[in-house]
């Protein structure tokens, strides 16, 4: 089940993953990402603690192609998993196991990787690829086109259920997580969701405390200011 797309944006280093599926709650299990450290997604028959255990060996320094190396070898159900992700250096790692259930494949580009699994085609994860490569929007935005040029190509080949948008920059909590668990549309519900949170919601997270600055900005004046200009600019 599932094709998703990990990437870095090498100007900022923030990293996103997005990722859609004929099954409930993929948000929940498949992606994972830390900011500065790196982005994953544990698919098709997944194991859920390649999540955290990938990005433990990330932020230990291994790269890429060592962390996936590591928790493919260690796993004796390898062939039924597919995993992909990218570290801090913009490097990817790709592993799809022989009996994943085709269509299935994986595609690297320049700090990003696409994978799937059970899809229409080939063609799912080129055109997810390809519309990436070719965006200049911002990171999350170019993540839900592509999944959207994928679907154009027939998806997940057993249909639609969930969607899910992750979203780190240099801090160790998301600037953005959003979760479609059921649902006929998924990835239109997921850029509903994404456009509500460039309100009130982008208000709040711009003055949210920060490494830089532990306490953040906590002059409620200040923040519905904000929240007040973003929500005129989004009409």
């Amino acid at each position: 089940m599932t094709w998703s797309i990990v990437a870095r944006d090498p100007a900022s280093g923030a990293f996103g993953v997005a990722v859609t599926t004929k099954f409930f709650a993929v948000g929940a299990l498949c992606p994972h990402a830390q900011g500065g450290i790196g982005a994953l997604a544990t698919q098709a028959l997944v194991n859920p603690t390649w999540g955290p255990r990938g990005l433990a060996l990330l932020r230990a320094g291994a790269s890429a192609a060592e962390t996936l190396q590591s928790l493919v070898a260690s796993d004796a159900g390898r062939e039924t998993r597919q995993l992909h992700l990218i570290d801090n250096q913009g490097r990817v790692a790709q592993f799809t196991g022989a009996d994943c259930i085709g269509w299935c494949g994986h595609l690297a580009g320049d700090n990003f990787s696409v994978a799937g699994n059970m899809l229409a085609g080939e063609a799912v994860i080129n055109a997810t690829a390809t519309s990436f490569a070719a965006s200049s929007k911002p990171l999350a935005e170019r993540l839900l086109d592509a999944l959207d040029a994928g679907q154009a190509e027939g998806g997940d080949k057993r249909g639609k259920q969930s969607a899910a948008l992750l979203f780190f920059g240099s801090e160790d909590y998301p600037e953005l997580s959003l979760r479609v668990d059921d649902h006929a549309e998924p990835l239109a519900e997921l850029r509903r969701l994404y456009a509500v949170s460039q309100g009130r919601f982008a208000a709040f997270r711009k003055f949210m405390a920060t490494r830089a600055n532990p306490s953040g900005i906590f002059d409620r004046a200040v923040i519905e200011a904000e929240a007040q200009r973003l929500e005129r600019e989004a009409g």
